[in-house]
């Protein structure tokens, strides 16, 4: 047997098993469970005998096979459409905040914006055995209805609903947060207020872009055709998109953009044409990602509130856990007007 220095054991090679434990503390294989699972009483004597060996083996309990013993692997899932967006990002993080705290550990996957592969992503966690999922879903599409009706499992949709999925949801207002963007651009005094939405198959998407039309509704104003551009929540989109714009015979002065990312896109396609922001042209991005307050300038936009967002989405997974929950919960938490360099009064 390799000796190493004086106080410390083996790295874990998951080589040693169980009955080596036993066998180099000299008790039997019940003793060694009892001590490492405090589910028996074992005297002091053979308690220091069982974890001297552990730790010098390096021996790590088999958590599959306490999960197949017990019915739980103390292992959440998680599935993102794209972990590189830092609003995810920063979801995953509270996620793996709170769980972790709970005892819990977090398998994260990613379905890159394909329908299909969130299906077959799903159908993994579930084989793997995790306790529960949160979802951040990639559309609305047949096939993950289909997955997520035959889960089985606690499941929290966050940031996007699926109306015939009986499940969790929390998320922001969306609605809200696009009407409190476009009326504090009208607020500073801009008649023309453009609105970059994000993909057609996404329920945020058509929310913000509702709350957008529903303060121009308000101010008596008519969007006309070609003020409401399309993009894929990327920043390549809406840079795109802010040309076009830029192209239109009625120029707007002011733009909400429906996501961070793409409203970073848009700051550079309108630093691209000579377009200065916030002099010639005002712009609201919705998320307020940690890079948002440093483009250039720092851009104005509606912040979700996405630690509470991740750690309140565990939350309602534990709670199904530990309590046996079964009726579905909504939480709709408010957006917020983040103030910063993007936007100002048109000039006259």
């Amino acid at each position: 047997m390799t000796e190493h220095p004086r106080g410390h054991a083996a790295l874990p090679t998951g080589r040693a098993s169980i009955r080596d434990v036993a066998a180099r503390a000299g008790v039997s294989v019940t003793t060694v469970s009892h001590t490492l699972n405090g589910t028996r009483f074992v005297s002091e004597q053979a308690k220091a005998k069982v974890h001297e060996a552990a730790h010098a083996l390096g021996y790590v309990p088999s958590e599959i096979a306490r999960g197949l013993k017990h019915n739980t692997t103390r292992t959440l899932g998680m599935l993102v459409p794209n972990n590189s967006n830092p609003y995810f990002a920063e979801i995953i993080r509270g996620v793996e905040h709170h769980s972790y705290a709970a005892g819990f550990s977090l398998l994260l996957c990613n379905s890159n914006d394909d329908p299909q592969q969130q299906a077959d992503h799903l159908r993994v966690l579930a084989e793997r055995r995790v306790d529960g999922i949160v979802l951040v879903a990639s559309g609305h599409d047949d096939a993950i209805v289909a997955v997520c009706k035959d889960l089985r499992l606690p499941l929290v949709l966050v940031d996007r609903e699926i109306e015939t999925i009986a499940a969790d949801l929390i998320e922001v207002d969306h609605a809200a947060g696009g009407e409190l963007a476009t009326t504090h651009l009208l607020g500073l005094g801009h008649a023309r207020v453009a609105c970059i939405v994000g993909p057609s198959d996404l329920r945020p998407s058509h929310q913000r872009e509702a709350g957008w039309r529903r303060a121009l509704g308000k101010a008596g104003i008519e969007p006309r055709a070609g003020e409401c551009v399309r993009g894929d929540f990327g920043p390549e989109s809406g840079a795109a998109a802010m040309r076009r714009l830029l192209h239109s015979p009625h120029r707007p002065t002011a733009v909400f953009v429906c996501n961070d990312m793409m409203a970073i896109g848009a700051l550079h396609a309108a630093h691209e044409a000579g377009i200065g922001v916030p002099e010639q042209m005002s712009i609201v991005g919705f998320d307020d990602i940690e890079l948002a307050a440093y483009t250039s300038p720092p851009l104005t936009t509606v912040a979700q509130p996405k630690e509470a967002i991740g750690t309140g989405a565990a939350g309602l997974l534990l709670e199904r856990l530990r309590e046996g929950r079964v009726e579905p919960r909504r939480t709709i938490l408010q957006p917020a007007l983040h103030l910063r360099a993007s936007t100002a009064p048109p000039r006259t």
